[in-house]
């Protein structure tokens, strides 16, 4: 029997698969799709269309004992190149065919196009008519100058009546397209519309970074979770939103890294995790700040960890001085000790914007670092952490707690809001629920200020101490053990959260092991998930942040709070935000945040049911005429707070300026005077 045979039929059909990974060139790139991994593809072209694709796996390595970054890419990538082919990707512009006919008759009677814009929106019918055929379709392609002329004689006819404030610019993220972004911000910027926010709006801004550490948005590279050896993930689900990079994991896993994974569900993570901690929906700040009240008692208060109480004195507020204000029920939280209270530092540059620590040997200490540091005219040099006096050079211990020097004990009137609402959607009862008191004492200490008159203070984390529930023999209503459901112990999660409370227990008492053991290698990483949720960014993320500060994390490889979304970084961020922003031509431009200009102009405050009554911490003094979310806008646009455009109510900017020029205004200064003066006699009001 013979296996082959010679044949003289034709192998033409070959040639179908041959020319099927034919190419002219090709070209390495990445692909835009709200990633910020920007794996790198060689694609490949033949006649001007884009036939295949490839990963590339040239990367470089990034040291020998930690694995490749290679492979990079996945399924939204790989299909990239089906977007620009595809039948539902608009290639030109479309006018609803309504609109068009009422501008191509204006147009034929001689008008110019603004004039013709302004027939059109003027007339109420017409205007109706073309607004109600939006969501019916009915579209008709138009030439791109067409298309032009009409948004062009849109937006001269708006400013002209309206004001350039009543032309808002909106972009998603700008890494998505630098030059996109710019060049649609700049050419509204150079109206003088308004610059929408985009982070903030699709809540993919993480609150707690901008107001812990002023920074927008870290991140480690994701290489960096090979080096970590215990991880905490909460919120994102790794293998669809950072595929790429998702490869780590199992990678660090397979070092002896320890995974938790916290979800509601068993997602695609899940199955890497060595714990999983599968709680109700949106309770995770519950679980979290069960694992900070453990991590406080038996690594602070049980027994002190040196590195942890170096980090904590070095690196954050916890040493800072606070003051007690005497209230009918104790003592309250007021604010911060500054240096303009204390008379050898009360005429110091800034002095209201400098803290105040003690040393262990009572005497109150100036350390650099605060914001007053920051914008000094002539700086001194102390814009850093040192501990060190910025006065007179001279290193000093803060006290992190005045537990067995105090001179008196203060009951402190605390906050309890677990019953204000449930965590179930749809059970709470009407509107909500008032907060609770919880009266703790704190050791305190008297000092004397630049007037000589003694004030109550204690360090912020006596009050930390105090709010997370952990005792340390003092009175009031502190939770005996784990087991009482005071907030906020293991107990207490439990009836929040739906899990165990060992494993609060088993999660917090781990994390900080691990962190001591290791110098702070111990890990966050979360993502939009928790965000979401009501207090997602600024509450949720604030407690993995302040875990991570009390074990020493933040800053160490292998540490960190690192929160993933899509682009949120880009590399020329200073030359985007000029050019952008029109800086080169004039400034400030009129940037708003997108929550609020949607909240008010879509009229979504008017289905806002929720009362500020629940919000309020039980010591604060209620604001009588403002209980609504709308009613705190409005209060911080008046105040100056935050922007807010339009700015005036049914006034052009433009004739508000002619009118302080006309009233004898001839600078700058005068102009604003002017227009303030107008705001206190209540002849402009704000929009």
């Amino acid at each position: 029997m013979r296996w082959f045979r010679e044949t003289e039929d034709s192998r033409a059909w070959e040639e179908f698969y041959r020319k099927r990974w034919s190419y002219d060139y090709s070209v390495r790139t990445a692909h835009g799709v709200n990633c910020s991994m920007a794996c790198s593809w060689e694609v490949f072209v033949k006649d001007g269309m884009i036939c295949w694709e490839l990963q590339k796996v040239d990367y470089p390595q990034i040291e020998p004992d930690v694995p490749n970054v290679e492979p990079r890419g996945c399924q939204r990538g790989v299909t990239a190149s089906w977007y620009p082919y595809s039948p539902l990707r608009p290639r030109y512009p479309y006018v609803r065919k309504v609109l068009w006919d009422m501008w191509q008759e204006e147009r034929a009677k001689g008008k110019d196009p603004v004039q013709a814009w302004a027939s059109i929106v003027e007339d109420k019918d017409r205007a109706m008519k073309y607004k109600s055929a939006r969501g019916k379709g009915g579209w008709k392609r138009v030439t791109w100058d067409a298309a032009t002329e009409i948004v062009a004689a849109a937006q001269i006819y708006t400013i002209k009546k309206y004001g350039p404030d009543h032309i808002a610019s909106f972009s998603p993220i700008p890494a998505m397209s630098l030059v996109s972004f710019i060049s649609g911000q700049r050419y509204n910027n150079l109206l003088g519309g308004i610059y929408c926010s985009y982070y903030e709006w699709y809540h993919d801004l993480p609150h707690n970074s901008s107001a812990m550490w002023g920074d927008q948005t870290e991140n480690c590279e994701s290489s960096d979770w090979y080096q970590s050896t215990y991880i905490v993930i909460a919120g994102t689900n790794l293998n669809q939103t950072r595929t790429a990079d998702c490869h780590f994991i199992p990678e660090a896993k397979y070092r002896g890294t320890k995974i938790v994974v916290v979800s509601p569900n068993y997602s695609d993570l899940t199955k890497y995790a060595d714990l999983w901690v599968p709680l109700i929906p949106g309770s995770d700040g519950a679980f979290f700040m069960a694992c900070i009240h453990v991590i406080l008692k038996e690594f602070f208060a049980d027994r002190q960890v040196p590195y942890f109480v170096d980090y904590v004195k070095r690196y954050t507020n916890l040493p800072f001085l606070v003051i007690l204000e005497k209230d009918e029920k104790g003592y309250k939280m007021g604010r911060f000790v500054r240096a303009s209270d204390i008379a050898d530092y009360a005429n110091e540059e800034n002095a209201e914007w400098k803290l105040i620590m003690m040393d262990t040997n009572g005497r109150l200490q100036m350390p650099g670092g605060t914001i007053g540091f920051r914008w000094e005219k002539n700086p001194s040099g102390n814009w850093n952490l040192a501990l060190k006096n910025a006065k007179t050079g001279e290193e000093f211990d803060p006290i992190l707690t005045f537990l067995g020097r105090e001179d008196q004990r203060c009951p402190v009137v605390l906050t309890d809001f677990t019953e204000t609402f449930s965590i179930f959607p749809g059970r709470t009862e009407g509107k909500g629920k008032p907060p609770k008191e919880i009266i703790r004492e704190v050791p305190a200490k008297v000092i004397k200020d630049r007037e000589g008159r003694e004030i109550l203070v204690t360090t912020a984390f006596d009050l930390l101490m105090a709010q997370a529930g952990v005792s340390r023999g003092l009175g009031g209503d502190y939770p005996k053990d784990y087991d009482d459901p005071k907030p906020y112990t293991p107990a207490w999660q439990e009836s929040q959260t739906g899990v165990s409370r060992n494993l609060a227990v088993q999660v917090g008492r781990e994390f900080a092991e691990n962190a001591e053991k290791t110098k702070g290698r111990s890990m966050v990483i979360t993502g939009p998930g928790l965000l979401h949720f009501y207090h997602g960014g600024p509450l949720y993320y604030r407690t993995l942040a302040v875990m991570l500060a009390l074990c020493g994390c933040n800053g160490r490889s292998g540490g960190n709070f690192n929160h993933y979304v899509g682009t949120q970084h880009t590399r020329l961020h200073a030359a985007f935000v000029n050019l952008g922003g029109a800086l080169d031509w004039t400034k400030p431009p009129r940037m708003q945040n997108s929550t609020s200009f949607w909240y008010f102009h879509t009229g979504q405050w008017r289905y806002d049911p929720m009362p500020l009554d629940t919000q309020w911490s039980t010591e604060s003094e209620k604001l009588k005429r403002y209980n609504h979310a709308a009613d705190m806008n409005v209060l911080a646009v008046r105040l100056g707070w935050l922007p807010f455009y339009p700015t005036f109510d049914k006034k052009n900017p433009l004739d508000v300026y002619r009118e302080a020029v006309e009233a004898g205004c001839k600078t700058d200064e005068e102009i604003i005077n002017w227009i303030v003066q107008q705001f206190k006699e209540g002849k402009y009001n704000f929009a």
